[in-house]
């Protein structure tokens, strides 16, 4: 993996292994690189191969899902040399339905203590470590802690002014990425997935957020929200202009 050009990829630098320096790199990477599921849609395969992954987000100025996302922000971290390994989560859904077990991929990082880390979770990512030990943690969008609920799993919870739950419920057992093969199969094709029913895209901005669903573009920004209906000329200019992806005619 060229790391130069992946840390260029989202205005990034190498530093020595810190939580202050671990923690702009997953907000710098959340902020230029977007979680988005334009080839799921398109029917594009997505291979759980580091090669293929550092081509289409580095090279090729793309996002991804999670396993894209966070495997490629895993394997550089370990570069940069941090003792970092994937894990395994099982995601509650908004309507209080767990989704298909173990198929989002995190990371954990060791520092003085063990941090949740994630780049690949969509709109509602957190924007720094979490510690498993359970304090809390705040960003502009929302509070993030981490609740144990056994020996070995641990739920992180979410909460704003008018929402608090569980995102999802992992394990602190070491993954490789190859682990995930069924998950990301099952994200592709599965009308179960939620990643297989319309485009999502979503990247954060020092303010909020900025989402396209569909043809709804929804932008957060500092607690405010202004959704607009796009067409199909107006999405594609988006994709270029706020997502800095430009898709080949044919998609």
């Amino acid at each position: 993996m060229d790391i130069e050009l992946y840390l260029t990829r989202f205005n990034a630098s190498a530093k020595e292994p810190s939580l202050n320096n671990l923690t702009e790199l997953q907000n710098l990477h959340l902020q230029h690189i977007p979680f988005e599921n334009l080839d799921v849609i398109r029917r594009v395969p997505i291979y759980l191969n580091l090669t293929t992954i550092f081509d289409k987000i580095a090279r090729n100025n793309r996002g991804g899902y999670c396993y894209e996302l966070n495997g490629l922000f895993h394997a550089l971290l370990n570069e940069l040399g941090y003792s970092a390994h994937l894990v395994a989560a099982t995601v509650l859904r908004p309507n209080g339905e767990w989704a298909k077990a173990d198929t989002h991929a995190a990371i954990i990082v060791h520092l003085d203590k063990p941090f949740l880390i994630d780049v690949g979770f969509g709109a509602n990512t957190p924007r720094l470590p979490i510690p498993l030990s359970g304090e809390s943690q705040v960003d502009v969008s929302a509070t993030y802690k981490i609740r144990q609920h056994d020996s070995q799993t641990f739920d992180l919870i979410y909460k704003t002014a008018s929402d608090e739950r569980v995102l999802y419920r992992f394990s602190n057992m070491r993954k490789e990425l190859v682990d995930f093969h069924e998950g990301c199969v099952f994200n592709q094709i599965a009308k179960e997935s939620t990643f297989t029913h319309t485009d999502i895209i979503t990247l954060a901005t020092a303010t909020g957020r900025v989402t396209l669903t569909d043809h709804t573009l929804s932008e957060h920004r500092d607690g405010d929200i202004k959704k607009s209906i796009l067409s199909d000329e107006e999405k594609k200019h988006a994709l270029q202009k706020t997502f800095k992806i430009c898709l080949s005619e044919e998609q």
